[in-house]
């Protein structure tokens, strides 16, 4: 049995927020009334107790609280969850258990009640460290609020990741070489760089068509991404994924088993599964509404809109899309079991020959230059 397959995560999926982010495309929700925490807490425990009848006996290794804004939950709330998960399975002594975290003074002010309840990582959404750019992002803290707060986080906890934004709205290329420095100076041995993207369905996206958003072009992100890998190689933040960094041994374990196309239960609105070995892969989802959410798991346990078996092909082609983002690629042995058949060699060697790709024994891996055009590599390497 591989690592991936012997990896088991669960992820919980708390979804308000303060405010709604125009860049953002998550399923959160902004309530202007107090949310009765504690109804939604329950509900995540029903779930739990759900997915332990439908999974095999298996060991938890990680556990992710996102969102949303699931620093906005109430420290006994987490520490119910958490408890009620050790209740159910088996639960590693090297567990990871993360929440992500924004970086306002209310939320930091729970990280101790949170390290209490046993998050022992979190993510801060520091996303820029400049007040114009986290005005217009819909941030509700200044680069000052954010940068205390990511300090209290590496006092609390013991394991912390930085987040930014970068190809913002205005950004030049000069500009983020220097927030970069100036983030890598506070880092605590992993980031999470992601570049903006603008999806349909956000604020963003509205503005965007119309013509009253302009991001970089494609080859100032480019430049921009290209010089990201600079920087934090500088600093000793090996790039695991395309746009995650981290010195050895601080990579975030959750992460990589979705993208090892591990196994892993989703609670809560709008949370999603994979459950069971690669002959009876489940994919499951769960209503995204949050009051519709609670008002299922009230009636039947659960919330599920959607539980479908994932066909052996469609495994493969998500393992592929999955494998590539990461360092260390994908199984070729496990990629071809799954879809039935070998990967084209002509098509291997034309991508190794343009630097796009490169082969390790029976692992299949992107180049730098390879993981900045993933999308077209993937689409090759499929057809």
């Amino acid at each position: 049995m591989t690592s991936s397959e012997q990896a088991f995560g669960i992820y919980i999926h708390w979804p308000f927020c303060k405010a709604k982010c125009p860049y953002c495309d998550f399923n959160s929700h902004v309530r202007h009334q107090a949310v009765d925490t504690m109804s939604f807490a329950q509900g995540l425990v029903s779930e739990l107790q759900w997915f332990e009848k439908a999974t095999q006996a298996r060991t938890v290794t990680s556990i992710f609280f996102g969102g949303g804004t699931p620093s906005l939950m109430q420290p006994a709330d987490v520490a119910a969850v958490l408890d009620e998960i050790a209740r159910l399975w088996p639960v590693s002594s090297h567990v990871e258990i993360t929440m992500e975290a924004n970086p306002t003074s209310v939320e930091a002010e729970n990280f101790r009640g949170y390290r209490s309840a046993g998050v022992n990582r979190v993510s801060v959404g520091v996303q820029a460290l400049n007040q114009n750019d986290l005005k217009s992002l819909g941030r509700q803290h200044t680069p000052e609020e954010a940068l205390k707060a990511f300090r209290l986080a590496a006092q609390v906890f013991p394991r912390v990741s930085f987040d930014l934004i970068y190809s913002r709205p205005g950004q030049s290329l000069a500009t983020w070489r220097e927030e970069l420095t100036r983030a890598l100076g506070e880092q605590q041995g992993h980031m999470s760089l992601y570049q903006l993207t603008i999806e349909p369905g956000t604020a963003y996206f509205d503005l965007y068509a119309r013509g009253s958003l302009v991001v970089p072009s494609e080859d100032q992100a480019t430049d921009m991404f290209e010089l990201t890998q600079e920087l934090t190689e500088k600093a000793g933040l090996a790039a695991y994924e395309v746009s995650n960094h981290a010195k050895a041994g601080q990579e975030s374990r959750h992460n990589l088993l979705y993208w090892r196309y591990g196994e892993y239960v989703g609670v809560g609105p709008g949370a999603h599964a994979r459950i069971g070995g690669a002959e009876n892969r489940r994919a499951i989802a769960m209503e995204k509404y949050p009051e519709t959410w609670r008002a299922l798991v009230a009636e039947r346990g659960q919330g599920i809109v959607e539980d479908v078996k994932v066909g052996l092909k469609e495994q493969a082609s998500e393992y592929l899309i999955m494998g590539l983002r990461i360092s260390e690629g994908i199984d070729l042995a496990r990629y071809e079991k799954l879809n039935g058949q070998t990967m084209d060699p002509n098509k291997i060697a034309g991508l190794k020959s343009l630097g796009l790709i490169r082969r390790q024994g029976d692992r299949l891996m992107a180049t730098q230059q390879g993981r900045a055009l993933l999308n077209a590599l993937i689409s090759e390497l499929s057809h």
